[in-house]
């Protein structure tokens, strides 16, 4: 069973940028591609960003130019840098399989306000 623990997340300005992490334990994390997904008031989860086993990434429209998404599969850790960072990524940022779900973490709280 996978376990996931995100952190990194904070108070920041309109502009600024944060850098996320996510350690993985309980599975194989060389062989596990992984996604970045974000909890927003009033919305549902949504996704944010993929990393392949191969380091190959993909984005939605808005995340693509702001946030990198990048792995250390020594330290088994995925990260998510936010950069540009608008009011409305504020959220809760969690991370999770790619091919398949597992059990979800506390996730990470990002505020971006002035």
């Amino acid at each position: 069973q996978a376990r996931f623990v995100e952190s990194g997340g904070g108070l920041v300005q309109p502009g600024g940028s944060l850098r996320l992490s996510c350690t993985v334990s309980g599975i194989n994390f060389k062989l596990n591609p992984f996604d970045w997904y974000r909890q927003t008031p009033g919305k549902d989860r949504e996704y944010v960003a993929t990393i392949l086993t191969t380091g190959l990434t993909s984005y939605p429209d808005f995340s693509r130019g702001r946030f990198v998404i990048s792995r250390d599969n020594i330290k088994r850790t995925v990260y998510l840098q936010m950069n540009n960072l608008k009011p409305e990524d504020t959220g809760v940022y969690y991370c999770n399989g790619a091919e398949r779900t597992w059990s979800w973490g506390q996730g990470t709280q990002v505020t971006v306000s002035s």
